[in-house]
């Protein structure tokens, strides 16, 4: 279980980074262009936009892994440790009906749009849409996998395990001054 999480992990971030660098480029080479030789790139804020989208929906299962999206947890940490372990049970709960409602949600507004073509690029919008149900079920897998640590320890992943520990030695060898390797 341990192998199919770190690759549905780094899949995860190398399609989010294959993305972001499309987009990089694609708006790089039109701005570029627009400046130099006066030509604009019809599609190219089209398909930024687009990359944009999918981005947040398949990034945002990253971000739940790291705890990066909002919470109030104030309430949670004044509660005693069984009563915090019960309200992480019932967040993970409502989470992932939350997510299995915006799956379907998400389908079914893809499917309305499946004969609907994108101004410049023709393509059908259910293929910009599908983005919901995918990053959705993303979230989904990516909540199940982390659910029992958070429930029980209100624990997240980290970033980078060889990152966190090379700030800790480096920290440690200047005398409490942090720096990077």
């Amino acid at each position: 279980m341990r192998t199919f999480e770190r690759l549905f992990i780094e899949a995860n971030k190398w399609v989010l980074i294959l993305m972001l660098g499309a987009m990089a480029v694609v708006v790089f080479a039109n701005v570029s262009l627009r400046y130099l030789t006066n030509f604009s790139i019809t599609w190219s804020e089209e398909v930024a936009r687009y990359l944009m989208i999918w981005v947040t929906f398949l990034g945002a299962g990253l971000a739940l892994r790291y705890g990066n999206h909002v919470a109030i947890a104030n309430v949670q940490e004044m509660a005693p440790t069984p009563m915090q372990r019960l309200l992480r049970g019932v967040i993970v709960f409502l989470l992932l009906a939350f997510f299995a409602i915006m799956v379907w949600m998400g389908y079914d507004y893809m499917s309305r749009t499946r004969f609907q073509l994108t101004p410049a690029t023709r393509i059908p919008f259910s293929y910009v849409y599908a983005a919901m149900p995918i990053g959705f079920v993303l979230l989904i897998v990516h909540l199940l996998l982390l659910a029992r640590g958070y429930v029980l320890d209100s624990r997240f992943e980290t970033l980078d395990p060889d990152t966190s520990q090379a700030m800790a030695d480096t920290t440690e060898e200047n005398g409490g001054a942090a720096s990077w390797r």
